[in-house]
């Protein structure tokens, strides 16, 4: 029997800290030691990056006062914000507990089924579901969540297991994982550790690691999604214990990526990608792989009851955020909050959809490519490029004036050849100074799975249409994302 035991420093040691080991029979760690400078040195799995699109899914008892957004019970009795007081003064009786709303947390409308479906129909290639939010209400029969899981109270199932058994079986492009957060707002075990200054870690020990080791070996996610770690340094949590093992001896060792959040100071240093913060889109290319997580409510993540058509992104906005992302180098995994009964809110499924319809014309632009020489254009602004072997891919977000798209980044030769996808035909290219200037054929003409009708900066919706499009009696103003596909003739101008 050999065991690694995380060293601590000798001042804490007169303290009582568990050291949780990982122990193995018969063998020591064969490949990665439990240090960053070992676990840094993992290769990326290949799915990942080619995945590029993600679906994130914040979903948990806050679902049911659906008020504010999914940190109510910290907003409410920690903080004790206003509006989230008078909220509870004014809609439920004196001694309601946030335990009570567990109850009603019933998810009898949820049919994994038709999540998978959606997921799939809406392109994404991976999907982030939360076992464990702040709140420690498990989605999973969790072992070491007493009373406070989906099997003893709400809707009485194994939330997490029904939607990996969905995807995997319905939805066999995706990769399922779990989002799982370390601490708990609450839990008395977690507050005492603080209020030592982290130097006994109960909490760890009887909850945060038990959790973790649960739900890879139960459901064997291929993303391990950490949060909630930033109060306390990375060996408080014994992360690098966790992801040695996770990356040595897990059921999902050769294939499972994790994010950057495993302690304070660790986001935006060490993981199989960075996230660096909530909503990171620099906007320029990074020297390591990143990920956009974002939301289609741009006030929250989980699902709000008083959220108006104006606080969610239009197709419009979602494109080109997409676009920016995949051609700074990045993913972007994009967030849902179901109801408490199970649904998908029709804005959020709608939204999806329509990434779906662009997608099944322009993916080719998108899953599996890298980023080119440039990332945006330098003449036209709302120009993204990917590439991908010999290809290189203009993203235009906005159908040029005049039918005449002037591209400042690309310099073709007299082999250049210019198609778009969703068009069967080769599109003008001409030389000018700088870079060159195609045209597009008339809209009539072209094949497209996103167009938007008079979709202005002050529309509120925008409707979208799958397969071929008539232009019949749509406003000329019209905009929409089309795809210029430049072979490897193309070269790009100097800066």
């Amino acid at each position: 029997l050999f065991c690694y035991s995380y060293l601590v420093d000798a001042t804490v040691m007169s303290y009582r800290l568990h050291l949780v080991a990982a122990c193995l029979l018969g063998t020591v760690y064969s490949q990665y030691d439990p240090t960053w400078e070992s676990l840094d040195t993992r290769p990326l799995p290949p799915w990942y990056d080619e995945a590029k699109i993600g679906i994130f899914i914040h979903w948990g008892v806050y679902s049911v006062p659906a008020f504010g957004g999914e940190w109510f019970w910290e907003h409410w009795e920690g903080s004790k914000m206003p509006e989230y007081v008078n909220f509870m003064k004014e809609n439920y009786r004196p001694d309601f507990t946030y335990a009570d709303f567990a109850a009603d947390f019933t998810a009898e409308f949820f049919d994994p089924v038709h999540w998978a479906k959606v997921f799939e129909w809406a392109g994404a290639k991976y999907v982030v579901l939360t076992s464990k939010h702040h709140e420690g209400y498990t989605n999973w029969p969790s072992a070491n969540s007493w009373t406070w899981n989906s099997m003893e109270v709400g809707p009485k199932r194994d939330l997490v297991g029904d939607l990996a058994t969905a995807i995997k079986e319905n939805a066999t492009d995706i990769h399922f994982g779990l989002y799982h957060s370390m601490y708990e707002w609450f839990h008395p075990l977690y507050l005492a550790d603080k209020e030592n200054g982290f130097l006994t870690n109960d909490f760890v020990a009887t909850k945060t690691l038990p959790e973790l080791y649960e739900i890879v070996n139960a459901y064997e996610p291929e993303v391990v999604w950490s949060d909630g770690d930033w109060d306390a340094p990375d060996w408080y949590w014994n992360s690098t214990v966790f992801l040695a093992w996770l990356f040595n001896d897990s059921p999902v060792k050769d294939t499972v990526v994790v994010n950057d959040r495993w302690g304070r100071g660790i986001m935006c240093h060490h993981g199989s990608y960075y996230t660096c913060a909530d909503n990171y889109s620099p906007g320029v290319l990074q020297p390591f792989k990143w990920e956009n997580c974002m939301t289609l409510d741009k006030d929250s993540w989980g699902y709000r009851r008083e959220a108006v058509s104006t606080d969610y992104i239009t197709i419009k906005d979602l494109l080109s955020e997409m676009a920016s992302t995949i051609s700074c180098g990045g993913n972007i995994l994009i967030n849902i909050g179901p109801t408490h009964d199970g649904r998908l809110p029709p804005i959020m499924e709608e939204r999806l959809l329509q990434l779906g319809s662009w997608l099944d014309i322009n993916g080719d632009a998108i899953y599996s490519s890298k980023p080119w020489s440039h990332q945006n254009d330098t003449t036209t602004s709302g120009v993204w490029y990917t590439s991908k072997n010999d290809t290189t891919y203009a993203i235009v977000l906005k159908w040029p004036k005049g039918n005449e798209l002037l591209l400042g980044s690309s310099v073709p030769t007299v082999e250049t050849n210019v198609t778009m996808l969703g068009y069967n035909g080769t599109l003008q290219v001409a030389t000018q100074s700088p870079g060159m200037k195609v045209t597009f054929p008339d809209m009539s003409e072209v094949t497209t799975s996103m167009f938007t009708a008079g979709c202005g900066e002050k529309d509120v919706a925008c409707r979208s249409y799958r397969g071929p499009v008539s232009k019949a009696g749509l406003d000329t103003s019209a905009q929409s994302s089309f795809i210029a596909q430049l072979d490897e003739k193309t070269n790009p101008s100097k800066i």
